[in-house]
């Protein structure tokens, strides 16, 4: 009984929770479908899936960051889901590493792109190599990136955990968003 006391407590402590003042994603674009490919279904707005769905729902190359790292309510949301949803035990407080790789400098294991990042966080790092992804960096990574996508409420949190990650970035300014495409491998 005591067992399943402390479970809950822990459960309860680890969904973070955002207040109501705070900003929410603008309304996200539908992706614009290729020639000749018929028009999908409009995605539901952010904050509205699960990180999983909205990955299913986006063709790749089309998820976009709906915040920018200028915005300080974003940014320190952002920072609190970070915390709230244990990614510090990886990554470290700000994203400067531990027993997995550093998100502040220039090297991004598989891009540094929104629509790959989203991508990793949400399916990890085993399942994005199975959807044709290669390393393009190499960190001292000691563990896999885990699915998140299952643990991560929506995909609205997702955007400002990624955000806060951008406004931690400490490389080359040329490199934020990834290394420019001749320089990969």
């Amino acid at each position: 009984m005591a067992k399943c006391a402390l479970l809950s407590c822990f459960f309860l402590l680890a969904i973070p929770t955002l207040s109501a003042d705070e900003p929410k994603a603008p309304p996200v674009a539908p992706p614009v479908a290729p020639p000749g490919v018929p028009p999908a279904a409009p995605p539901a707005p952010a904050n509205a899936m699960k990180p999983a769905d909205r990955v299913e729902a986006t063709p790749k190359g089309r998820l976009k960051n709906p915040y920018t790292d200028d915005n300080a309510a974003i940014v320190e949301a952002g920072h609190k889901l970070y915390m709230g949803y244990g990614c510090n035990g990886c990554h470290g407080g700000n994203g400067g590493g531990g027993i997995c790789p550093p998100l502040i400098n220039d090297t991004w294991v598989y891009g540094g792109d929104d629509d790959t990042l989203f991508r990793l966080v949400t399916v990890g790092s085993d399942v994005l190599q199975g959807t044709g992804y290669t390393r393009i960096g190499m960190e001292n990574v000691v563990a896999p990136m885990p699915p998140m996508g299952p643990i991560i409420a929506t995909d609205d949190d997702l955007w400002r955990i990624l955000t806060f990650i951008r406004a931690n970035f400490r490389g080359a300014p040329e490199n934020k968003f990834g290394q420019p495409p001749e320089t990969n491998p």
